[in-house]
């Protein structure tokens, strides 16, 4: 028997060839694709009383025609007709635009359904649509009507028309997925009931229960994907078992100019408990800016190569790649380790010395950005891959990194630290560590919000902490002016930064300067050889200079929350008080709101979960950079508590022995297969 998977769309009543292929622009080509194109809400054609509809409120009401029609024509085509209408004892004036063919039927005395905005103080209802509900009924009046993502040809009635006819021709068609005793559990709604409600709700009740099944399903589904995928890697057990001895580690930990913090230990210790096993790692590791996870993934590179592998560490910028390079020199001196760069920028000549090297294992472990992934870059034995900053990266950059090596280990590194909801979203098949305490001697950033007005109290604060021998950064969102954007560009800042004080150096760093030239801007500062530093969103990942104690960040209402509190890592990174300075008008609540989240808190998980309530989860990392999933219907910030349950639930559904052959589970197993789940592809 054929499901709904393999019907064409074609062969619903309606759809013509050109039509099909602008459905195929919305990923729908099947039956069943069409039937899970859910509504992202409803037009409420429910008939409410007027006193109950607020100024300048969408509404649909019933009245009387009182009136005779009044029709205004003006310009080419274009018409204007009014008619007093008595809604619920009030005479009401109704307007229509260009629906002229409305005059003939508006007669005193019959009775008319409006839908339209409410203007209560000129006693006014612009009309949208409006029916009279006598003889064949209304189409709308009294329905909640489905509103979906349309565009091109495809027209909001002709996809509900289409829609309906779909689940006339193939709704007796529709297989439950879920397995008995979860929809028991849960209380859920048959799958059939919940596709033809979420597309034809009776009324919100009915709608609501609907749209908690398919959240459910959805989550689960996806949970069942990851849960499955790492049960069936750890089972697999075909990576790199790292002879690593607890000695060694301690001993490189000891040649350490700090001690490892609480938070580093524990992390170090899971680290080396996965590498020792022979099951692939893929461990997420989260911590706030200038927590020291950089350490952590250097013990964890020093143990791959010390069990006689190498070690990749991708990072999005070539500023960060030669950071880490020196700091892992530094890190590795006289431990008989040997470091290479790679990146875009290098000479024809340095690049093919590094690769033979990488080829023949002279070089242990090697810092770079996405030159790495170069078909023309082969390892000895690649044995643990470190991508920093994951987000930075689109997921065939990171999979193609980790094809490099037989099964090698996985460290992700992020710095945006991760809510719990999207942590088990995106994340769902990765342990995760985190590191939230600071390294010892940090002191908390000082935030303050300023107005433009106050910019004079913010250069003197700029010439107090260079006076006492500190550094500043100044950051700006534009490199050049806009006409569109009335913001401070870091050009025209850099300008007044120089006219400000002509007695200091003041540095320039955006993204269109040469690599050559921004390492050279950035080497400077490090060496105290500037005193201000002017940039753009440049600085944002990883640079670390201990002695800048000040962020200055311009327009910063131009900022997301995530990255105003990157920015604001940059300092702090030394002994001494730390400071950043927000300098904003926001003019939307959402700005004002970012600068008081800023103000009140400096802990990055807090930030994080502010930043997904004001946000919602789709902007949080970028979707298409992150490989975060686009649900149909759930919300990973409103629909947490089923995000949980449906990921415990397929945890212990595929804990089971009876899960991999049991008769019950055979469509869930089906939609894994259609999803090649067992196709042994990386999940990433």
């Amino acid at each position: 028997m054929m499901t709904l998977e393999q019907y064409s769309v074609r062969q619903i009543k309606g759809v013509s060839a050109p039509k099909e292929q602008e459905l195929h622009a919305f990923g729908v080509h099947t039956v069943a694709d069409l039937l899970d194109y859910f509504p992202f809400r409803y037009e409420d054609y429910r008939v409410r009383a007027l006193s109950d509809v607020k100024d300048g409120d969408k509404a649909t009401v019933q009245g009387v025609v009182r009136g005779m029609p009044v029709l205004q024509r003006y310009g080419k085509n274009k018409s204007r007709l009014t008619c007093k209408i008595e809604i619920d004892f009030l005479l009401v004036t109704a307007v229509w635009f260009n629906r002229h063919f409305l005059r003939d039927q508006l007669t005193p005395g019959r009775t008319i359904i409006l839908t339209g905005k409410w203007e209560q103080h000129r006693q006014q209802m612009t009309v949208s649509e409006s029916e009279f509900p006598e003889g064949a009924g209304s189409a709308k009046s009294g329905t909640l009507q489905p509103v979906y993502s349309v565009g091109g040809a495809i027209t909001q009635p002709w996809m509900r028309k289409t829609i309906k006819q779909a689940l006339q021709q193939y709704g007796a068609m529709i297989e439950e997925v879920l397995p008995f005793e979860l929809m028991e559990r849960h209380r859920l709604i048959p799958r059939r009931d919940a596709v033809l409600h979420i597309h034809e709700p009776g009324d919100i009740r009915e709608g609501l229960e609907a749209r908690r099944r398919m959240v459910y399903e959805e989550l689960f589904l996806f949970q069942l994907k990851l849960q499955a995928y790492r049960m069936l890697s750890r089972k697999r057990g075909d990576g790199i078992a790292h002879l690593i001895e607890a000695e060694t580690i301690r001993q490189f930990a000891a040649t350490l100019p700090f001690e490892l913090t609480d938070g580093q230990k524990k992390v170090v210790n899971e680290l080396l408990v996965d590498m020792r096993q022979p099951a692939s790692m893929n461990r997420l590791l989260q911590g706030d800016v200038g927590s020291g996870k950089t350490v952590v993934a250097a013990i964890a590179l020093y143990g791959a190569v010390k069990s006689g592998h190498q070690g990749a560490l991708m990072v999005p910028t070539e500023i960060l790649a030669e950071q880490h390079m020196r700091s892992l020199t530094k890190l590795f001196e006289g431990m008989d380790v040997e470091v290479g760069l790679l990146t875009g920028s290098m000479t024809e000549r340095r690049r093919r010395d590094v690769f033979a090297g990488l080829q023949m294992g002279l070089i242990d472990i090697v810092v770079g950005t996405h030159a790495l992934i170069q078909e023309t870059v082969f390892f000895r034995s690649l044995g643990l891959v470190v991508v920093d900053e994951q987000h930075r990266f689109g997921v065939n950059q990171r999979s193609v990194l980790r094809r490099k090596g037989m099964n090698p280990d996985v460290l992700t590194m992020t710095a945006t630290p991760i809510p719990r909801t999207l942590a088990i979203t995106a994340f769902g098949d990765m342990d995760v560590s985190t590191i939230r305490e600071r390294p010892h001697g940090r002191k908390p950033i000082k935030t303050y919000w300023v107005k433009h007005s106050m910019m004079d109290r913010v250069l003197g604060f700029i010439r107090r902490e260079v006076g006492e021998g500190r550094q500043a950064y100044m950051i700006c969102p534009l490199i050049e002016e806009s006409e569109k954007l009335d913001v401070q560009n870091a050009i025209d800042q850099y300008m007044q930064v120089q006219q400000a004080f002509p007695d200091l150096k003041i540095g320039l760093l955006h993204g269109r300067l040469s690599a050559a030239e921004k390492e050279q801007v950035m080497s400077s500062f490090g060496a105290n050889e500037l005193h201000v530093l002017v940039a753009t969103t440049v600085v944002e990942v990883g640079v670390d200079v201990p002695n800048a104690t000040l962020m200055i960040v311009m327009d910063a209402e131009r900022f997301g929350l995530s990255q105003l509190h990157q920015l604001r890592g940059r300092v702090g990174r030394g002994a001494h008080q730390s400071y950043c300075v927000l300098v904003a008008d926001p003019k939307s609540e959402t700005g004002r709101e970012r600068m008081k989240v800023m103000t009140e808190t400096d802990d990055g998980f807090e930030v994080a979960r502010r930043d997904l309530e004001i946000r919602g989860p789709g902007d949080f990392f970028g979707t298409k950079q992150s490989g975060l999933p686009e649900f149909r219907v759930a919300d990973m910030a409103a629909d947490f508590e089923v995000l949980e349950m449906a990921r415990d639930d397929a945890a212990e559904l595929c804990a089971r022995d009876d899960f991999w052959d049991n008769p019950a589970y055979a469509r869930m197993q089906a939609k894994l297969n259609r999803d090649q789940l067992f196709q042994g592809e990386q999940l990433d």
